[in-house]
């Protein structure tokens, strides 16, 4: 009876044991990614973008340029953009019409939107040298039913984060997904200051995050809304030097997002 008694007692704390073990939290797999930032510009200030280009490459600086209305955009222009990604800038889709992609299809539906602003961007990107790959949204307004008809189409969909949270609590790091948000650097953003990009370079460059941050013209010196200061770019493209940080492109993000299983 003893024997009996001792072996159940041996069974039962090798299960215990065993249990143990099993409850043991998995580590948390690091990112394998540098850390990094990503500037986009958007809409289709060509002039300024490649004037912004010339004062940056001395940072061999790389950055993503969402065009729209692209046949609106003329030849010397086109000849500007097609040099700027032969010298490595990413040329992404920002819509053929510029609508609101929320008020839209709230109005009209997906398949007119498509219809409208989707397939004659791409196609008649694709007639003017520029492979897109990368989309986002005017006025970084989207919806999940958006993201759903646009990913077939695009490998990296970008919106907007609105809001001047707490470097942690902020979306605009990338976390690993398809669907993307920047913070917004015009000088007429509400939440814009030098002081607050740093506080988000910071958390990039400790937490190893790649800092989504997006504006539209680069200007020497701010006359209206939806500008963004090249002192402001330098002051971004010189910390990253300093910090070792990477110059990521939106379709980079693409070779780092896990596979869906």
């Amino acid at each position: 009876m003893r024997i009996l008694f001792t072996k159940t007692v041996l069974f039962l704390l090798f299960l215990s044991l065993f249990s143990c073990e099993n409850k043991k939290p998995k580590p948390v797999a690091k990112p394998t990614y540098k850390a990094g930032v990503i500037l986009s510009f958007d809409d289709a200030y060509v002039d300024e973008w490649s004037e912004a280009d010339q004062a940056l490459r001395k940072y061999s600086w790389k950055a993503t340029f969402n065009v729209c209305r692209i046949d609106s955009i003329g030849a010397p222009e086109i000849k500007t953009l097609l040099e700027m990604q032969k010298y490595g800038h990413e040329i992404a889709g920002h819509g053929y019409h510029h609508y609101n992609a929320v008020k839209f299809t709230k109005q009209f539906g997906i398949k007119e939107y498509m219809k409208q602003e989707i397939d004659p961007m791409i196609i008649s990107m694709k007639k003017k040298g520029f492979d897109v790959t990368s989309f986002a949204y005017p006025y970084g307004e989207r919806s999940d039913s958006l993201d759903q008809a646009l990913s077939p189409l695009f490998k990296i969909i970008r919106g907007r984060a609105f809001g001047g949270e707490i470097p942690e609590k902020q979306d605009s790091y990338f976390n690993n997904s398809e669907i993307v948000f920047a913070f917004d650097i015009d000088n007429s953003h509400i939440h814009f200051s030098i002081p607050y990009v740093l506080e988000l370079l910071d958390y990039a460059k400790k937490n190893n995050k790649i800092l989504l941050l997006c504006g539209h013209k680069p200007v020497k010196e701010i006359t209206e809304n939806y500008q963004v200061k090249i002192e402001t770019l330098e002051f971004i493209c010189k910390y990253m030097k300093l910090n070792d940080l990477k110059f990521y492109k939106l379709s980079d993000l693409d070779n780092l997002v896990p596979p869906q299983l």
